[in-house]
């Protein structure tokens, strides 16, 4: 009774965290996507036109998105907002039991209450938080990627990188998983992953031409469709050093901190590449480092490195990333980080303003890798030797 009883306070807090989010959040990407597909696919407009009323605000998604949203135009509203949630539901829950089950069934307690704490706590996380309450796409982009990984690309499968790819021609950042599969020398997986980003795209292409030449010309080098770089959400490197004082160096100080954190990346993955898990979570960590925009709610991709930091704490001698990652998620978590929003307190800001960059940083360096077996998946975990 004492587990139930815990379970369900856990669980109304989560709902209380996710619902505060709805109300400041109120669906905003969902009702973007929204009228843009119903202008594209009922009025016959151009999508890249369309902005919600009163906002610079666009769809910046490839045409390939636009097809696989394309339902949106004959659903209400209300059913596009229930089915997202539920698909955010689903795949909280799938990532959780890939990433975490084995470390769920250590602490000696029934596996039924340690996932249910750790589907609340992954609910709670503000990236996700923040991901329900815009309506966005990214713990699905996430599923389909890790499902690609654990499943296909570890295991060797016909169609390994088959994910990868449709989720790069949905939102161009999953590309990043292929740059992952040439470093690690995994060349037919890289090879079905580029195909299926070009079939996609080239589907898309021959059904919407217009709406293909508009964004691959115009509406992908319009940094102004999706807000500005210095803004406190963009919690990547280059948002950081939008809000600093650099100005005309400020794009060249960006390509040498791209270039040196690429760097890192790749030695890291280079040297273990039969690390699948480990791979997963640092290419995710390089992507929200890297793009020109990390939103808060894209740094779900961060939910690999802490759950395999987090593991250390059963599973190492050295548990030092295990309190990364508790820190990490705590101080994320918090909302801490809008302190500074309009209120310029240096240097605190730099520290403060830009937490998710600084612990995406320390995700990349000390993120355990090649260490615990990713291969095969869910199976009882072995040193690799």
């Amino acid at each position: 009774m004492k587990r139930i009883l815990t379970l369900v306070a856990a669980a109304l807090a989560t709902v209380g965290l996710v619902l505060t989010s709805e109300l400041r959040n109120k669906f905003f990407d969902s009702k973007v996507y929204y009228g843009a597909v119903q202008y594209w696919f009922r009025d016959g407009g151009m999508v890249y036109d369309w902005l919600r009323v009163d906002t610079p605000y666009g769809f910046t998604y490839p045409p390939f998105a636009g097809l696989v949203m394309s339902p949106m135009s004959v659903l209400p509203f209300w059913l596009v907002v229930v089915l997202a949630s539920i698909g955010l539901v689903l795949t909280v829950g799938l990532l959780i039991w890939w990433l975490a089950e084995p470390l769920l069934r250590r602490p000696g307690k029934p596996l039924w209450f340690t996932f249910g704490i750790a589907f609340c706590v992954a609910m709670s996380f503000e990236p996700v938080r923040e991901t329900f309450s815009f309506g966005q796409v990214n713990t699905l982009l996430l599923t389909v990627v890790a499902a690609d990984m654990l499943f296909g690309v570890a295991r060797g499968k016909w169609w390994a990188g088959a994910g990868i790819g449709l989720a790069t021609a949905i939102k161009l950042t999953p590309g990043v998983f292929i740059l992952y599969l040439l470093v690690t020398r995994r060349w037919k997986a890289a090879g079905t992953a580029i195909g299926a980003a070009t079939a996609a795209t080239v589907l898309a292409g021959a059904l919407f031409p217009d709406q293909s030449r508009e964004f691959w010309t115009s509406a992908l080098w319009d940094t102004n469709r999706v807000g500005s770089l210095w803004f406190l959400s963009n919690q990547s490197e280059r948002g950081m050093i939008a809000r600093l004082p650099f100005d005309v160096l400020e794009s060249k100080i960006w390509l040498v901190c791209v270039l040196a954190t690429l760097a890192y990346w790749g030695w890291r993955v280079w040297r273990t590449p039969d690390d699948i898990v480990g791979g997963l979570a640092l290419t995710g960590v390089l992507g929200c480092l890297i793009s020109p925009v990390t939103w808060i709610h894209h740094c779900v991709w961060l939910i690999p490195a802490l759950i395999r930091c987090f593991g250390t704490l059963w599973t190492a001698a050295d548990r030092r990333p295990a309190y990364l990652a508790i820190a990490a998620y705590l101080l994320m978590t918090s909302h801490l980080t809008w302190i500074w929003e309009n209120r310029p307190r240096p240097p605190l800001e730099l520290l403060g303003g830009n937490i998710y960059v600084w612990f995406s940083l320390a995700l990349l360096i000390w993120t355990p890798v090649g260490t615990p077996s990713s291969v095969p998946v869910h199976e009882k975990e072995r040193v690799l030797t």
